[in-house]
């Protein structure tokens, strides 16, 4: 006479339940990771000239200006490429702007921003969050900074800021004189740039709002 054996307690089953598990997650991982490096592959001038919108875009979006606006869809706001303008006084080339973006990195690094500073959600919180820092109307035109610094543009009163922070004072925490050069600030300056165009799912939340208005200039 037969046993009638519970498809729980069979083995067999188990087994080719694991094998079917763990071969559907594997091409889940294999297309999860390929989706992963589309989205944050960075894009190149082209797609900058071409109005194709990459999450992370070309080094010469430092030529372009940028805006951060409420997206209906997505319901967070998003960074918008707009039209060219001069960066530091001139339109960088591909190979400028890339050496510019890398000098301005390291220099991040070498100076060790994240040991105060949150980008792109790593660091440490003790002073403001520099994801979006480029787009904080505090450096618009109508913001403080310009005149504070004496210069025309945002990229210059960043510039000079971060060359002489005791100069300046805007935070009860105040930064500390790093020795940034001109060149290296040029550099910081243009990293920043890049990082507020890079479209990050709305981190910070609420950027625009904290800053007191829903589209940052």
């Amino acid at each position: 006479m037969s046993k009638n054996v519970s498809v729980w307690s069979s083995i067999s089953f188990w087994r080719r339940s694991a094998a079917w598990v763990t071969g559907f997650a594997v091409v889940l991982l294999i297309w999860l990771t390929f989706d992963t490096m589309g989205q944050i592959t960075m894009g190149n001038d082209d797609d900058l000239q071409n109005g194709v919108t990459k999450r992370v875009p070309a080094p010469t979006v430092i030529n372009y200006h940028i805006t951060y606006e409420m997206s209906t869809k997505r319901g967070h706001e998003v960074p918008v490429i707009g039209k060219k303008e001069p960066f530091f006084g001139k339109e960088w080339s591909v190979q400028e702007a890339a050496g510019l973006l890398h000098l301005g990195k390291l220099t991040s690094q070498a100076k060790n921003c994240m040991n105060c500073h949150t980008l792109l959600g790593n660091g440490a919180y003790y002073a403001p969050d520099l994801t979006k820092a480029w787009l904080d109307p505090a450096w618009s035109a109508d913001g403080p900074m310009l005149a504070m610094t004496g210069k025309s543009t945002k990229e210059e009163a960043m510039a000079e800021f971060l060359q002489h922070p005791s100069k300046y004072p805007t935070h009860a925490r105040m930064m500390p004189d790093l020795g940034i050069t001109a060149t290296e600030a040029q550099g910081l300056v243009a990293f920043l740039k890049h990082m507020s165009s890079i479209d990050t799912n709305g981190f910070p939340r609420n950027f625009g709002k904290e800053q007191g208005d829903t589209n940052a200039h």
